[in-house]
């Protein structure tokens, strides 16, 4: 087995610093949660005990399978790390599809009506035609176009979380937190 990119182990051992411990939030809507893993998740991958023990390397095989290999970031890192680190934590908040679909759509928008390369199916499935087209937006725009489709998913990604708020109150409690950690991300990129 190859050793894991070190951009991926660096961003699932943030990821479990920052999702820390055992939280049983009332306003989350995935329940009990350690390492930000939820409940539905961990029994998805075989973990039957109680989340509050579920071990440090469940969760990171976890975040390595579901929102890095699904995404395709092994290959997405090597063309532009910011990209492979804002859909990682995409991913992880919001869906590995929620990420992909995204991605989709923004690549769709800048091919210049398909001069560039042919519009994809926005299934949120990050296959050989996404690659591809990542890889065509690379060579006509080079890294400033990776930038470009770096920032056009988190644009998406923050009207995205605000719609959520908007349609569930109770999620008011998470909306700071969720815009600054896209923020963040954002800046990285700015200067990369």
């Amino acid at each position: 087995m190859s050793q894991p990119h070190p951009l991926q182990k660096r961003l699932i051992d943030e990821v479990i610093d920052r999702e820390g411990g055992y939280v049983d939030h009332p306003a989350d809507r995935g329940g009990p949660t350690r390492y930000g893993i939820t409940q539905a998740t961990a029994r998805r991958h075989g973990y039957r005990g109680p989340m509050s023990q579920l071990p440090h390397h469940v969760a990171a095989e976890i975040y390595a399978g579901d929102y890095w290999h699904s995404l395709q970031l092994d290959v997405i890192v090597d063309l532009h790390e910011p990209l492979a680190e804002s859909l990682f934590d995409y991913g992880i908040h919001s869906g590995p599809s929620s990420a992909g679909e995204d991605l989709q759509r923004v690549l769709n928008v800048l091919n210049r009506t398909e001069h560039d390369w042919d519009d994809l199916v926005v299934d949120g499935m990050v296959g050989p035609a996404t690659l591809g087209a990542i890889e065509d937006l690379f060579g006509e725009r080079g890294r400033r176009g990776l930038k470009v489709l770096t920032w056009g998913v988190e644009s998406l990604r923050g009207a995205y979380l605000i719609g959520i708020a908007e349609d569930r109150e109770s999620q008011e409690a998470f909306t700071f937190g969720w815009l600054d950690r896209v923020r963040l991300l954002g800046g990285r990129d700015a200067h990369g």
